[in-house]
């Protein structure tokens, strides 16, 4: 299903579960304004065409004992498909890294990364990352607080731009 193939009521399902994951969908076949048998068909096949990744909690890391909030920004040696690929897969293995986004620019990734406290990240650090085959360089900036972390894309924004294709 193609961004051109959602229509209105498509979109406001997304707006809605984005903002809410845990609605019934008698809920939120009323706040999108249609019934709940076709509500949940929509919600099937969003989910079934990759729309909807899946379902959430946003829990709390510090109320939960990780104090450390930290973006690596890491440099590798070589830029080869394969060797972009194992270092993604070994990412994707640390637990410590909850993000990682392959960057254009001097930085090759960027890591979001959690500890319980900053002696774990530093072992993580010194043990497992820069450790790593492949890994050149790794500059780190230590979480101060956060101001903002919005979950998904902004709908009133999409809807403006579709409304200029119209």
């Amino acid at each position: 299903m193609a961004l051109s193939k959602l229509d209105e009521i498509d979109r406001k399902i997304l707006s809605e579960l984005q903002t809410d994951g845990r609605m019934t969908n008698v809920e939120l076949a009323s706040r999108v304004g249609i019934s709940a048998p076709p509500c949940l068909r929509r919600v099937r096949a969003l989910e079934e065409s990759g729309f909807i990744r899946g379902y959430h909690a946003d829990v709390e890391a510090r109320a939960l004992g990780f104090e450390v909030q930290v973006f690596a920004m890491v440099g590798l040696v070589s830029q080869a498909e394969a060797d972009l690929s194992a270092f993604e897969q070994r990412c994707r293995d640390w637990p410590l890294v909850r993000e990682c986004h392959m960057l254009n620019g001097e930085v090759d990734f960027i890591l979001k990364c959690v500890a319980p406290d900053l002696s774990t990240f530093q072992n993580f650090l010194t043990e497992q990352l820069t450790a790593a085959d492949n890994v050149a360089s790794v500059k780190t900036s230590l979480v101060i607080r956060g101001a903002k972390d919005e979950p998904g894309v902004p709908f009133d924004v999409l809807e403006e731009r579709l409304a200029q294709i119209d």
